[in-house]
């Protein structure tokens, strides 16, 4: 099991009462009280009584449901702690309902070294609400020629390998990488880029970047990547992990790699399932993200594919950025955009209510399938497990502001808009950790 590291809390005891229990793991779905003991699932059922000084939670009308697991966030730890460190984006992960969290490598100082990547642990039993976990780097400071000392990472608790925010530059570079990978008993995690094709470029190629004068990023950018990256994992007979995962062409080559028996996962964020380049026309800075927003058809290439499992599971891609990174033109802002707080709250709205993805897939995608890609016993809400767990209203409705957010930063696509459906109890690892009910 992959390790995480968190801030001890006191144990929960409560009962939550008349929820709409949701648990992939057994098929279950129906209104249900469930029993928190001293941090543990004590029993899932009807009309249960609660202990002494145990805490009642009216969960009616609410859905009761497995905690999240984020394999793909940026906890800005070390280095831009002014845009995050790991108090607040545990606290984000917490909101959105999230149990566990697993953080890029790409910090100043790079995740390149077991002593740092220790020191992040430690920092996080002190600071973190959740459990968090941590990627290191593939190659020493993200430079894409040496490779990391992968087996002692491995070791010191890495949950895999990325250099995200970077694409691996050479067919050379990703072999040995996938070779090396295999000591570590890990997978790499890839950010699917072709520089060549990328540079200068501002947003999907598109009408819309043609209409706006903004220099395109075609889809071959991200798909060429991929179909390398696949061949060469099928040839290494290797575990490797697709990022953020924006176009229908990415998706043809993964299901050919899977058809093939290539050991492959992908992701897909909330932003790429709902969103896509017409919202553009607003240049808004906060719509500005690697991979960029596509076209309608890639967007729902990506939700069938997220229906089929061919997509595994999502992932937000959480990254912070300052108020001043971003209230700027458009072409000047940086990419990324945060998503922790808002993911399920937007695509149950999203796909969920408007009948492209039911809810026990959705919980599958965002609990049970990354909690299993990072090595994690996945949630349930079966007694005698972990009580990591969440309770949603889907009737509550809220502003997404600075304000409403736990994140230091607040560059939402969604900033300013009001959403429906919030998460109002969190208890990861058996301690309640976001608490909107009181």
């Amino acid at each position: 099991m992959q390790r995480t590291w968190y801030k001890p809390l006191p144990a929960a005891d409560l009962l939550i009462r008349r929820g709409r229990v949701i648990d992939p793991a057994d098929g279950g779905d129906a209104v249900r009280d469930v029993l928190v003991k001293k941090g543990r699932i004590a029993e899932v059922g009807e009309d249960l009584t609660a202990p002494k000084k145990a805490r009642v939670v009216d969960a009616h009308d609410m859905l009761v449901l497995p905690g999240f697991v984020d394999l793909h966030a940026h906890f800005r730890t070390p280095g831009r702690e002014d845009e995050e460190d790991l108090a607040s984006a545990s606290a984000a992960a917490a909101a959105g309902g999230y149990v566990a969290a697993f953080g890029m490598a790409n910090t100043d100082p790079v995740v390149d070294n077991a002593g740092l990547l220790k020191g992040l642990a430690d920092q996080a039993v002190v600071e973190a609400v959740v459990p968090l976990g941590f990627f290191a780097a593939v190659t020493k400071g993200l430079q894409g020629e040496e490779l990391t000392e992968m087996g002692e990472l491995g070791a010191a608790g890495a949950v895999g390998f990325s250099d995200d925010g970077r694409p691996l530059p050479t067919a050379a570079i990703t072999r040995r990488a996938l070779q090396y990978v295999k000591v570590s008993g890990r997978f790499v995690a890839v950010h699917a880029q072709d520089d060549s094709l990328f540079k200068g470029g501002q947003m999907h190629e598109s009408p819309v970047s043609a209409r706006l004068g903004l220099t395109g990023i075609p889809d071959l950018c991200e798909s060429l990547d991929v179909a390398r990256t696949l061949d060469i994992a099928a040839y290494e007979d290797a575990d490797v992990h697709v990022c953020h995962v924006s176009t229908a062409r990415s998706l043809e080559a993964i299901a050919r790699a899977k058809a093939a028996g290539v050991r492959v996962t992908a992701e897909a964020t909330p932003h790429h399932l709902t969103l896509t380049d017409r919202r553009l026309d607003t240049l808004d800075p906060n719509l500005k993200m690697n991979p960029p927003l596509r076209a309608e058809t890639d967007r729902t290439a990506l939700v069938e594919a997220l229906a089929s499992g061919l997509v595994d599971c999502v992932a937000t891609d959480h990254a912070p950025h300052a108020s001043e990174a971003k209230e700027v033109p458009y072409e000047e802002a940086p990419f990324g955009c945060i998503g922790l707080e808002t993911a399920f709250s937007v695509l149950h709205s999203g796909l969920v209510e408007t009948g492209a993805l039911d809810l026990a897939t959705l919980v599958t995608r965002m609990s049970t399938a990354p909690a299993r890609i990072a090595g994690l016993v996945p949630p349930a809400l079966a007694a005698g497990a972990p009580a990591d767990l969440c309770v949603f209203d889907p009737a509550t409705t809220w502003r997404v502001a600075p304000e409403t957010l736990q994140s230091r930063s607040s560059n939402s696509p969604w900033l300013g808009q009001e959403l429906r459906g919030r998460v109002r109890l969190t208890v990861a690892a058996g301690r309640i950790a976001w608490d909107d009910l009181a």
